[in-house]
């Protein structure tokens, strides 16, 4: 018989459909039974794609036994984490602050007023490796809540004022400098791994946002230790495990410093900034390795990720059937020798096991081994490897595959779209533009409603219930200020526009400057959510401040570009002490130290050859941060073309920046070099 969650639109809420808990989702009237009951609240909350959350539930939410316990003495509440990451937020804040470390499932018990005061994130069913077991925890929690009621209230009434007084204090809003990028680097460089790429130790994580501020960093300062630092950890990531050698895209994160061996989910979030990351890295250097891994990306995107809908599903899943109908964690991926000559005969396995690593012990579990791509290229036939990758990929297409989230969630459809639209652009690929183009269309006919106000997801066409946070608005208008620069079409400006006048309005203390991640309407936690740092994505803080800029780029808005420069306040404080955590604001940073550059690209007609290349020329420089525009000279669509005239009757392009303008130029190498200093 199914539980409550059989309403919900969430993949992850539905996979506890039928789970004998009698699941609530996050609601109001979970908490009014918990009070009626007089009983605590169990909040679980995990995400549709997450290994140990769907080993806790298998372990624990689908047992009879624990589920009649948790029935009687309980409320529980079921989050995922990717519909409201406000809720996960808060309630991640204090697991932190308790236990020093967090992650999912992360399991926290609550008063009927929604006060934490007990917190954990995966329990065994059984005492293992010093964990006690999940029944042990609840009947704890139970004797506490009958015979400690006091000391409970105590401490959740203490968590809470300590939350409160974690507010973030911003000293003087003033923008980084020179001083602060250099501290930035400074530190960034003590903690990469020469050796390996990446920076830290294992468990090892693609670290997009940063190389999008040092790529951006050389740009404007020519530093080739950042631009080292940048190549050499996209060359480790592309060559290891983490990114799949048959299909294209890259997995959560690598447990081992090597790169070697993924935690094997794919989330759209990390392909949508690791493909535009490797685009931006093949525009500033030629890499045929960017180029490659940039594009296989994109198309593992289009291929696996897009919906029926036009937008793009949220994540596939590490587990899959591994023919015994048992789920194991990357069942999909990996190879043995034996399956590789099944699949390719002798003679090419032992070229596949050579050319991918694929060892007799293996470099996984159970002597499997995940492809990597060591420095092979040029050795081996190159129309041979690519028959054997197509005969391997088509092989393991018959394997049962992993589940895919098919919710679309506004902010990494935004993501996903200006990596599509730029990476279509460079490449001339228009069937990318157009997917970018389909995906934004679904974001505006269905995600955003008639006051221009986000919902944050959908699934098959069915708007979800949950407010956009902050980084929903701030990453849909850099999709679709990308858009407008590739494109041309105003409209996309025009939507940009819309979604940050709820950013400026509803998002932003006026006195301060600062920002919150929920919107100042929305529902009241415990604690009005605010982290100005980068986790797996960019923060609604630096992703508003980014987009802020270059709209007023677009538009000459001193509103826009204000706000942008009192939200960069935070990373002049944070940058120097903390810049592994706050890439985008850093990279933002470098645009407002370049300009960022304004490029308004006038032709004769639509589709002219000359206009054409001007266009294709300013998408490509590397200037950090640059606004294009392109259109012809009577167009009132964007702003930056107003009061541009042809020169000679020829296709122009106009490059400007802190209120000064270049001289025109008709010639692709001109303006090539002027994008370039």
């Amino acid at each position: 018989m199914s539980n409550r969650l059989a309403h919900e639109t969430s993949p992850y809420l539905l996979q506890h459909a039928d789970n004998p808990v009698d699941w609530w989702p996050w609601s109001e009237e979970a908490f009014e039974e918990a009070r009626r009951r007089d009983v605590p609240v169990l909040l679980s909350v995990g995400y549709s794609s997450c290994h140990w959350c769907h080993v806790m539930a298998r372990e624990s939410f689908e047992d009879e036994a624990t589920a009649a316990y948790l029935n009687d003495c309980f409320v529980s509440v079921k989050v995922d984490r990717e519909e409201r990451p406000d809720v996960d937020a808060v309630y991640m804040e204090a697991v932190q602050a308790a236990t020093g470390q967090g992650g999912w499932p992360m399991t926290v018990f609550l008063t009927p007023d929604a006060e934490p005061f007990y917190f954990g994130t995966y329990f065994p069913p059984a005492p293992r490796h010093g964990m006690p077991s999940f029944r042990q925890v609840l009947e704890g929690v139970r004797a506490a809540w009958a015979d400690r009621r006091d000391e409970v209230a105590e401490v959740a009434g203490k968590i809470v004022r300590d939350l409160a007084a974690r507010e973030l204090t911003y000293g003087p809003m003033e923008v980084p400098g020179e001083e602060e990028i250099a501290q930035a680097l400074l530190g960034l460089t003590r903690e990469y791994d020469a050796s390996r790429g990446g920076f830290g130790g294992a468990p090892k994580f693609p670290p997009s946002m940063v190389i999008e501020f040092l790529l951006r960093h050389h740009a404007r300062t020519g530093s080739e230790g950042a631009l080292q630092m940048a190549r050499d950890t996209c060359e480790r990531m592309a060559r290891g495990g983490i990114y799949d050698q048959l299909g294209g895209g890259f997995a959560r994160y690598s447990v081992d410093r090597d790169w070697v061996v993924p935690h094997f989910e794919k989330m759209l979030y990390d392909n949508a900034l690791l493909c535009r990351v490797y685009a931006h890295l093949w525009r500033a250097t030629g890499s045929e390795l960017a180029r490659r891994v940039a594009l296989e990306t994109a198309d593992f995107m289009v291929r696996e990720l897009r919906t029926n809908e036009g937008g793009f599903a949220s994540a596939l899943d590490a587990d899959s059937e591994d023919g015994s109908g048992r789920h194991v964690e990357g069942a999909y991926y990996v190879w043995t020798p034996d399956r590789l000559a099944e699949v390719l005969g002798d003679d090419d396995a032992q070229l596949a096991a050579h050319y991918f690593g694929v060892t007799d012990a293996g470099t996984f579990e159970h002597g499997q081994s995940v492809l990597q791509l060591p420095q092979y290229e040029g050795v081996f036939d190159a129309d041979r490897v690519e028959s054997i990758r197509r005969r391997l990929l088509d092989a393991r297409s018959t394997r049962p595959a992993p589940g895919r989230d098919d919710k679309v969630v506004a902010a990494w459809n935004g993501l996903a779209v200006a990596a599509l639209a730029e990476t279509g652009a460079y490449f001339e690929r228009p069937d990318l533009v157009e997917a970018a183009l389909a995906a934004a269309d679904l974001l505006v006919r269905l995600h955003l409603d008639d006051h221009a106000r986000l919902s944050r997801t959908s699934k098959d066409g069915q708007v979800g219930g949950n407010a956009g946070v902050l980084e929903d608005y701030a990453d849909v208008a850099e999709g679709f200020l990308a858009l407008a620069s590739v494109t041309g079409e105003g409209v996309w400006l025009e939507f940009a526009g819309f979604l940050l006048d709820h950013v400026l309005t509803s998002f932003t203390d006026e006195e301060s400057g600062a920002l919150y991640d929920t919107a100042v309407d929305a529902e009241q936690l415990i604690r009005r959510p605010q982290d100005p740092t980068d986790n797996a994505t960019p923060s609604g803080w630096s992703a508003a401040a980014g987009v802020l800029l270059g709209y007023a780029a677009h538009t000459g808005s001193a509103r826009h570009r204000t706000a942008a420069e009192r939200a960069l306040g935070v990373v002049k404080a944070l940058g120097p002490r903390a810049p592994r955590f706050i890439g985008w604001g850093l990279a933002t940073a470098e645009a407002l130290l370049d300009g960022p550059r304004e490029i308004a690209v006038v032709g004769p007609a639509a589709g002219h050859p000359g206009t054409r290349a001007l266009h294709r020329t300013a998408l490509l420089g590397t200037a950090p941060g640059a606004v294009v525009a392109v259109g012809t000279p009577d167009s009132d669509e964007l702003p930056l073309l107003a009061d541009r005239p042809l020169v000679g009757g020829e296709p122009t392009a106009y490059v400007c920046r802190n209120f000064t303008c270049d001289a025109p130029t008709t010639d692709a190498d001109r303006l090539r070099a002027a994008l370039s200093g």
